[in-house]
């Protein structure tokens, strides 16, 4: 009863934001406004693109349009116009809840475009019978899933902990290895479970989908003739989403959780600046992507046009 006094006891946290600096802040806004617009529109574009052409609904573009759906932006936005913004005790752990959840079903999406180049390439007379629908609904609902367990995890840890103060968090929004520090008791056990539960399984992921990688490559260069500069780069374009995504996470996620220098930028660059790259990367290496949207931007103009012209008539 006493620690379940305790834990009430904090109902709220202040965000510091990124800067103290108003002017700083404004011109942050504008930039970020910027790049969240540019990642929505990418995304958007994408998933439209993969549903309109009918070239592209195979195994890959439809765990891509997946993953593209998971954008993953926390509020930095109105933080930045403000000189303290409070969350609720409640909307602070949905935040780290859904935030989690997301991007732990973000990491399981890549594992399984990985299996599906890997499949393409060392099975491709027998792709489409091992990537069936079935296949690839299981893949999407198994990251789903995963993503679930995750966050569960993580949240179920943190919420056995005592907050009785204090409640200001040195970030732009609410995550773990913060609020963490806040806990009115040693946390040193808990946060080696968070750390194992979610760095150590990035970094076994990580590894995993590099050598995954490399074997992919190595069996592009030396078996394949026919295709084998649109397989690179596709294989190039995942690696690289691969890398800008679970870097940054193993450097929040799977050390101690302790104050470094390089921390707000490092989660700036995680949950911002990666979500924008990844559109844009899997647009611009992708020769199929890019003449999708082409063929799809012509026949919204020739539909323009069409619809156009009937109204001139009338």
């Amino acid at each position: 009863m006493e620690q379940q006094n305790l834990t009430s006891t904090v109902t709220e946290f202040v965000l510091l934001g990124l800067t103290q600096n108003q002017q700083l802040k404004y011109f942050l806004f504008m930039v970020f406004f910027v790049v969240y617009v540019t990642t929505w529109l990418g995304n958007f574009t994408i998933i439209i693109t993969v549903i309109a052409d009918h070239q592209l609904h195979t195994p890959m573009y439809f765990l891509l349009a997946n993953l593209t759906f998971n954008v993953n932006a926390p509020h930095l936005h109105s933080g930045l116009l403000f000189q303290h913004k409070t969350v609720s005790f409640e909307e602070c752990i949905l935040q780290m809840f859904f935030f989690h959840f997301i991007g732990g079903a973000m990491v399981f999406f890549l594992v399984g475009m990985a299996i599906d180049r890997y499949v393409a390439i060392y099975k491709p007379l027998r792709y489409l019978i091992i990537m069936n629908w079935g296949m690839c609904m299981g893949l999407v609902v198994l990251a789903w899933l995963g993503g679930l367990a995750h966050s569960a995890v993580q949240i179920g840890l943190l919420l056995q902990l005592p907050f009785c103060g204090p409640n200001i968090l040195d970030n732009f929004y609410c995550d773990l290895p913060q609020v963490i520090k806040l806990a009115c008791t040693n946390t040193y056990l808990v946060e080696l479970q968070m750390v194992f539960s979610g760095g150590v399984l990035l970094i076994t992921l990580f590894i995993s989908l590099l050598i995954s990688y490399t074997i992919i490559l190595v069996k592009i260069r030396t078996h394949v003739t026919e295709g084998k500069h649109k397989a690179l780069s596709t294989c190039g374009a995942q690696i690289l989403v691969v890398s800008l995504i679970f870097i940054p996470g193993i450097f929040i996620y799977a050390r101690p959780f302790k104050k470094f220098t390089l921390d707000k930028s490092t989660s700036v660059f995680f949950t911002v600046i990666s979500q924008m790259l990844n559109p844009m990367i899997y647009t611009l290496r992708n020769a199929d992507m890019k003449m999708a949207i082409k063929r799809l931007m012509s026949r919204m103009l020739l539909s323009w046009k069409k619809r156009r012209t009937l109204v001139i008539f009338e």
